[in-house]
């Protein structure tokens, strides 16, 4: 996806066992979509990150949904059970999708885990790429690239950098 793409709708079983589909989120001011999993060192030194943003934005009506897509043969972590783990283990306050079939991440144009992708209020993508400038070091951040992005997506603005690239291990894609 490029920015100003627009979201196609999609539905993907949740971590609950339910299905959650764009139109769950829809009257959300932004939506985040963090394409993430279980067995990337980076993808997990993310989690507490996303959780403590998602909190940090609920009031202001942002959206969150976490995808896995990686081939659980290849990275058994990343398996839905293990997702379902995981959800507990953080205690993750949004959905954590499974996309299976692998489709929601080439529609996005998903590379790494982790990248966010944010859409502002019309589902416009608006901001895609990295969370932040540390990953392994929390406390060594100096840009909040997706959190700058957050605040001028809730206020209807353009964001400065709408694309800086994501670190992270690549997506485990199915041959």
């Amino acid at each position: 996806m490029n920015i100003g793409d627009n979201l196609k709708h999609f539905e993907l079983k949740s971590t609950s066992g339910q299905t959650v589909s764009t139109y769950h989120l829809s009257d959300k001011s932004a939506l985040l979509i963090v394409v993430t999993c279980n067995h990337c060192p980076t993808a997990l030194a993310y989690w507490p990150r996303i959780v403590s943003l998602a909190k940090q934005y609920e009031e202001d009506n942002l959206g969150v949904l976490a995808i896995n897509g990686n081939d659980a043969s290849q990275k058994p972590m990343d398996s839905f059970a293990e997702m379902q783990r995981l959800v507990s283990q953080y205690g993750v306050p949004f959905p954590y999708l499974h996309d299976e079939s692998q489709e929601i991440l080439k529609q996005l144009g998903a590379e790494r885990t982790p990248e966010v992708f944010l859409f502002n209020a019309r589902r416009e993508l608006v901001y895609k790429g990295a969370i932040d400038d540390a990953w392994d070091n929390e406390a060594a951040v100096m840009r909040v690239y997706l959190e700058d992005a957050i605040e001028y997506a809730l206020d209807g603005l353009e964001i400065d950098y709408p694309e800086i690239p994501a670190v992270g291990c690549s997506i485990k894609w199915k041959s």
